[in-house]
């Protein structure tokens, strides 16, 4: 006589998938917990650590006179922040314009730091001007051959000379690269070719970095979603 299931469940069976139930939010919530204490320790790890070197480092080039018997946690910081501010205010006057052109006319003579400062004072105004070009928007480029999609950042409209040998108008795109977002390949693309997304940079940043593990929801209106996705020119 074969056995046959009944489809009712036994009072183990309950008691079991009542046991999995519990045991899959429980790990769940220890996950999520990972997730986000883990970037927050870090974070608090890492500005504690530096915060102390700038103290000892501060600290250690006043004056025995000016040193403090106690240590004050933060004080180093504090005295950077207000010497860097004090820089800001004078170099903001003539006098301090002058003097900063009289520098980097030095610097500009000597082969190979003026690279070095060049390319160094090309990186920190990109990154702190209000009106810098980078990352202004997140897009999709045919990379590295038509059928296959990659993210990509524009950084602005190209110029120059490389803007007026070529027949279309070319967008700078920054492509990072996985899971290190400030390496990449910096292309050239019409504009033409590019698929803009509504993904906010910050979002587009994320998703490099995971590896697309975070994937942002789609913020189009629902009937936009409705229409077809870009076809590639491969298959025009």
């Amino acid at each position: 006589m074969s056995d046959e299931r009944t489809g009712a469940d036994g009072p183990g069976d309950g008691r079991q998938r009542v046991h999995m139930t519990l045991t899959g939010r429980l790990r769940a919530y220890f996950i999520a917990g990972i997730l986000v204490t883990t970037p927050i320790s870090i974070t608090l790890f890492v500005a504690w650590t530096l915060m102390q070197a700038i103290d000892r480092w501060i600290i250690g080039m006043l004056p025995t006179t000016y040193q403090f018997s106690l240590p004050l946690p933060g004080i180093g910081l504090v005295v950077l922040v207000a010497a860097l501010t004090f820089v800001g205010a004078f170099t903001a006057g003539y006098m301090g314009r002058l003097l900063v052109r009289t520098g980097e006319g030095i610097v500009g003579q000597v082969p190979v730091i003026r690279s070095i400062y060049g390319a160094l004072k090309q990186i920190v105004e990109t990154v702190l001007a209000q009106q810098s070009a980078a990352f202004r928007q997140v897009v999709l480029v045919e990379y590295p051959r038509p059928g296959l999609w990659a993210l990509a950042f524009i950084t602005g409209v190209t110029e120059g000379e490389v803007q007026n040998l070529t027949e279309d108008e070319v967008i700078n795109v920054f492509l990072p690269t996985t899971p290190n977002p400030t390496s990449g390949f910096l292309l050239f693309v019409p504009r033409r070719d590019l698929v803009v997304l509504d993904m906010p940079v910050e979002d587009g940043i994320k998703m490099v970095i995971s590896g697309g593990i975070f994937t942002p929801p789609d913020r189009r209106p629902p009937e936009e979603r409705e229409k077809p996705f870009f076809t590639s020119r491969s298959d025009a």
